[in-house]
């Protein structure tokens, strides 16, 4: 579980702070002369304050907790909540990219002083300036990653020098080249690992797995469309270099349930993290929990129907839904509500609540009281179908569920200590790179190069780390050829990464629009009440799990959830490149705008 009495490592604000005010106390003396008062200079004399910049620019561009299912076939927010570049409605001006430079001008000012700080051994000054360019690194494929090659700025620039301050953009292959050099840089003079109040530094590993990450996705078709097998090649020796690395640090895929990789921390699976504590580094996670059971916001995040049944039976098999018999046959109706609920990939219940099971909310459901918010159909010729399903509100919570569409709701990462009153107190870690991650990208990489049983074998550890119980040894996995082995990454990365940020990314890097507009509606499952005058007296302390409870429910499909059929996926398969903003084009005439946009910048070169 949870430990709430984590050292205080990291802590981005409260390092700042303490230096600020080692460095403003003084005498009471009126005429006293302060010599340490805080001016540029003074920072690079002092090994406090050269620490605190660091962290400084650790605190801006360290991720946190995504809330990011919105606007793909994992969830939604709520209904008619769908970005407008997923129904297809695209502008320069909708869509176009500010450039902010601010993290980089940081960057580059802290690498240019750095030099000269004597204070600093040379050991010293590389294991800062490996950190310093990680993130130079981190924040420049962010937005290669989205406009392709940006101006490429590695200098402190001089604000009185006009003319100097507008920079052409460099070419995609000119701003890869130059991440590639700043992560080589920074492994070479980063530590294996940091310990102590040191926990949560970026190490070599880290460094190495982020290289991993950046040319698996620059081999992928969003930027080779060709299927260059030289990028893959690269990017394949780049992860399995980190994947050596990190498990001779004893980094390794979580050995216990899947759930505790989020609450047994600094453990075997942890490579870049962010770690969250009270009172000083606290986490918001009101906006993922269901209304009856949080505070000034709720509902985000909630599962739609394809994650829903991505995640197999436990012995790694698909789960079938067959949408014409759950309408038309009890008896099917009966046994695909058992085969949801029970029998599932371990990954599914850690991931996902589900209507009708535990709820960790102690302090609103009382007396072993489950969350139950079940619907009932009501007959209503104005509404899709005919009908509209409405929440089934009960006493014991006192109010309803509002505004909820799918009634599936985020279970990983959630702080489960929280109460209705203490929303913003959360204290999970967010881990933005995992082992397995690292992994299953050398897994990818793999299969691009032909190494199909390397790819597999990957596939089959995961899946078994997973719980997934095997008879045979694959876990579930039928794929044999590239192209099979390639889907199943794709689908088994929709899985294992459900809520982590990855799979919009993945969808644009695959250029995989095609499968949301396939998709079209975000549609779902309500499990509907039978007969709702059965309900008076319902022990609400049952759950879906018990086969006597089940029987009250029957499934429904329901294909529309935003309640409106003018919000659907209709992405543009011409666009794959945000555009650059009016303003930056406008500010800056050397700035060229994409081609995709009508500009004469080519991103794929």
């Amino acid at each position: 579980m949870l430990n709430s009495n984590k050292p205080k490592t990291m802590n981005y604000k409260s390092i700042i702070c303490a230096a600020l005010l080692a460095s403003t106390i003084s005498s009471c003396s009126l005429d006293y002369k302060n010599t340490a008062t805080i001016n540029p200079e003074n920072v690079w004399t002092d090994k406090i304050m050269i620490n605190s910049f660091l962290t400084d620019i650790y605190g801006k561009m360290m991720p946190g907790w995504p809330i990011s299912a919105n606007g793909t076939d994992e969830g939604m927010n709520g209904p008619t909540d769908m970005g407008s570049f997923s129904r297809g409605i695209i502008s320069i001006e909708g869509q176009g990219q500010g450039l902010d430079y601010a993290n980089i001008d940081r960057i580059n000012f802290f690498l240019d002083n750095l030099e000269k700080a004597s204070v600093l051994s040379d050991d010293e000054k590389k294991q800062f300036r490996g950190q310093a360019l990680f993130w130079r690194a981190w924040d420049y494929w962010g937005k290669v990653f989205n406009v392709g090659g940006v101006p490429l700025i590695l200098k402190f620039q001089d604000v009185s020098n006009i003319e100097s301050l507008f920079v052409s953009r460099a070419s995609t292959t000119e701003c890869v080249a130059q991440i590639m050099k700043d992560l080589d840089e920074a492994i070479a003079n980063l530590p294996d690992v940091w310990t102590g109040a040191e926990y949560g530094r970026i190490d070599k590993g880290t460094a190495m797995a982020l290289k991993g990450r950046i040319l698996m996705q620059y081999a992928s078709p969003l930027f080779n469309p060709s299927n260059n097998i030289k990028r893959w090649e690269a990017a394949y020796e780049a992860n399995k270099a980190a994947v050596d690395l990190l498990t001779k640090m004893g980094k390794g895929l979580y050995d216990g349930k899947f759930e505790d990789i989020w609450y047994s921390e600094r453990n075997k699976e942890v490579i870049m993290v962010n770690q969250f504590y009270y009172p000083d580094h606290r986490l918001d996670q009101k906006n993922i929990r269901p209304e009856p059971l949080t505070k000034d916001n709720a509902n985000y995040n909630q599962a739609i129907l394809p994650l829903l049944l991505a995640f197999p039976k436990k012995d790694g098999s698909k789960l079938e839904l067959d949408y014409n018999k759950l309408s038309s046959d009890e008896a099917y109706n009966a046994q695909f509500m058992t085969d949801f609920y029970t029998n599932r990939d371990p990954r599914f219940t850690a991931t996902i609540f589900s209507p009708g099971t535990e709820y960790p909310a102690k302090d609103v459901l009382i007396n072993g009281m489950k969350y139950w918010n079940a619907w009932k159909k009501v007959s209503d010729p104005s509404a899709t179908g005919g009908f509209k399903y409405m929440t089934l509100i009960f006493d014991q919570l006192s109010k309803g569920v509002g505004g909820t569409s799918s009634g599936y709701f985020q279970m990983k990462g959630l702080d489960k200590n929280l109460t209705t009153n203490t929303v913003y107190d959360a204290q999970t870690d967010w881990i933005e790179i995992r082992f397995t991650e690292v992994l299953m990208n050398l897994g990818e990489c793999a299969n691009e190069i032909g190494k199909s049983s390397e790819a597999l074998q990957i596939l089959y550890d995961v899946r078994k780390r997973a719980g997934i119980v095997s008879p045979n040894g694959k876990y579930g996995i039928t794929a044999s050829s590239q192209s099979e082995i390639r889907q199943a990454y794709f689908d088994e990365r929709f899985i294992e990464f459900a809520y982590e940020n990855k799979r919009w990314t993945d969808i644009r890097r695959h250029k995989r629009y095609d499968m949301l507009n396939k998709m079209k509606y975000r549609s779902g499952l309500h499990a509907v009440i039978k007969d709702p005058s059965k309900i008076a007296g319902f022990n609400w302390t049952k759950d879906m799990y018990d086969p006597e409870v089940r029987k009250l429910f029957r499934f429904e499909y329901l294909e529309v959830l935003d309640g409106n059929k003018d919000y659907f996926f209709n992405l543009d398969l011409k666009h794959w490149f945000y555009p650059i903003s009016k303003g930056v084009i406008d500010r800056n005439s050397k700035i060229e705008q994409n081609n995709e946009w009508g500009g004469t910048f080519d991103p794929l070169k």
